[in-house]
């Protein structure tokens, strides 16, 4: 891992209409709209989607982390996330964020050493810890046979 501060750029072109095109050294293009809440198409990604999935990909990616340094064995985990935009005071935000993990580990894994390495992995998640929206952590450990 490089020293920090680490330094991350995202560039967003787009005319008057039609699609954001976001681009990132090294990364494909990825074009981005209003969700349909704010009159967008709704089968683009947009800026509050891509938000969400970027809490459940930090919270998978925190969980390797943490599970390999652990040496915690296990089968495959998905992480859905939900955030909740409201409007407070006249401005609009995020105010929760609720993640729902499914863990499946081998029947020989120690089901609640694995529940505490999902709660390590969400207090460590770096987006999470970046959002002022309070995170809820639902986690669910499935053990499968060997």
């Amino acid at each position: 891992m490089q020293d920090y501060p680490h330094h991350y750029r995202a560039v967003a072109t787009s005319g008057p209409v039609g699609d954001v095109l976001l681009e990132s050294d090294g990364l494909d293009p990825l074009p981005s709209a209003s969700p349909k809440e704010f009159g967008g198409p709704g089968d683009r990604w947009s800026p509050e989607t891509l938000l969400v999935a970027a809490v459940a990909d930090c919270f998978v990616l925190s969980f390797r982390a943490v599970a390999a340094a652990s040496k915690l064995a296990w089968v495959s985990l998905k992480c859905e996330a939900e955030g909740t935009l409201s409007r407070i005071e006249g401005t609009t935000s995020f105010t929760e964020f609720v993640v729902r993990a499914t863990l499946e580990i081998d029947q020989d894994t120690d089901e609640a050493r694995a529940h505490r390495i999902l709660e390590k992995a969400e207090k460590i998640c770096l987006i999470t810890n970046s959002l002022s929206g309070f995170t809820h952590l639902n986690a669910v450990v499935v053990t499968v046979p060997s």
